[in-house]
């Protein structure tokens, strides 16, 4: 029987829900849909193991933040009195906390501590950075630098001011911070690439690939510790297939060295929510922010960082390296944090 407010057209047969609220309704219920599908999405790839195609791995760079859009359907799916949605919202909410935790192994090698040494990774996008790395050198005094984006500007700088007589001054005191010792591949703007260091190297073949990944063999008090620089292509729409090829030359990388004293580090342009990039770790590497606590530190976008951003920016290392601290320090002039990791190497006696 109709209300007596029904004949008006104000209120439905069935409940006392106005009709204009109706409509928002439906409107509510049909975006929190929309969003839960988008998240599903990416989430279906994380489960499967695979980055697929445009836009999942650039979304997927961002996985904890997904929560924002899920908890926004959530909501509307309430407003809504959508139930389906509700469920649907809190399972992908489960899903997403499921795969925020840390990625990779953590083992604890044997033997005992051989050579201390500190590893920093810095891209200073096109060189623009080069005076703020230089500081950062000088004060945090790495065993080795790594440096991308470097093209012959900035390496001629860091060559006059890091390879013979750099010096740092503190409480009225100087000291020389000296990295005689480099192995770059040369190119204009984003192509090149160095690795400093203060120890004795030896040239290494470095990995084929659109941007410079040198490599080198290190001499730290008697022990051999091989050293590759990591920047593969950015996942770019027009770009994914030599972004996944020049990963998995990395992953081969590792594959053959897991067993040595081996650095690979710099910008991976990956996450570790990139089934590229969990590749590499799952040849037995271990990432260095990792074994601190410190995984999810975003290092890029810098101007957003660390509110929010992502994680591209890793110091990988094979069995018998422990990480002890993880720092990340903002530079002036370039869209990514640097990242300093301090390392031990184990053997056995």
């Amino acid at each position: 029987m109709r209300s007596a407010t029904a004949e008006t057209g104000e209120w439905t047969r069935d409940d006392d829900v106005p009709l204009s609220r109706r409509g928002g309704t439906r409107a509510g219920a049909w975006f929190a849909g929309l969003l839960l599908l988008a998240v599903s999405v990416v989430l279906g790839c994380r489960v499967a193991d695979t980055d697929a195609v445009t836009p999942v791995p650039q979304l997927l760079a961002f996985l904890p933040w997904l929560l924002a859009p899920t908890g926004i359907a959530l909501l509307l799916a309430a407003l809504s009195r959508w139930r389906v949605g509700l469920v649907w919202g809190v399972a992908a909410l489960g899903v997403t906390a499921w795969y925020i935790e840390p990625y990779g192994k953590t083992m604890e090698p044997g033997g005992v501590p051989v050579a201390e040494v500190r590893v920093l990774t810095a891209n200073v996008e096109f060189g623009q950075a080069t005076d703020e790395l230089i500081g950062a050198v000088r004060k945090q005094r790495p065993d080795f630098v790594f440096v991308q984006e470097c093209e012959q500007t900035c390496e001629k700088a860091l060559q006059q001011a890091l390879g013979r007589k750099a010096q740092r001054a503190e409480d009225g005191k100087s000291e020389t911070v000296v990295y005689p010792y480099r192995q770059a591949v040369e190119g204009p703007e984003s192509e090149g690439s160095v690795i400093l260091s203060r120890h004795p190297l030896k040239a290494a073949k470095g990995i084929p690939a659109t941007m410079g990944m040198p490599g080198a063999t290190a001499d730290v008090d008697g022990h051999e510790i091989r050293l590759q620089l990591a920047h593969p292509m950015p996942p770019l729409p027009a770009h994914l297939d030599t972004w996944r090829k020049e990963l998995s030359a990395l992953r081969d990388y590792a594959a053959a060295n897991v067993g040595r004293p081996t650095v690979v580090a710099g910008d991976f342009n990956a996450s570790q929510d990139h089934a590229a990039f969990r590749r590499i770790l799952d040849t037995g590497f271990m990432d260095g922010a990792r074994l601190t606590g410190d995984t999810r530190t975003p290092t890029w976008p810098a101007p957003t960082a660390p509110p929010l951003g992502t994680q591209i920016d890793h110091v990988l290392v094979s069995r018998g390296f422990t990480a002890n601290r993880t720092r990340f320090l903002d530079l002036d002039n370039t869209d990514h944090r640097a990242l300093v990791v301090d390392l031990t190497l184990n053997k056995n006696p």
